[in-house]
């Protein structure tokens, strides 16, 4: 199942970051990680 899905980011609640992935239990920690150079300079993220 895909999924769509909204971010914001904690310290800058002015940014919002729409994704899709397969598997969003691993995928919204390797944004907090870094591993998104779209969203790595706003992190940490949360889900909205």
């Amino acid at each position: 199942m895909w999924y769509v899905y909204i971010l914001r980011s904690v310290e800058f609640p002015d940014r919002e970051y729409i994704g899709a992935t397969e598997d969003l239990k691993r995928r919204v920690p390797e944004h907090n990680a870094g591993k998104s150079a779209h969203t790595a300079k706003f992190k940490p993220w949360k889900l909205v």
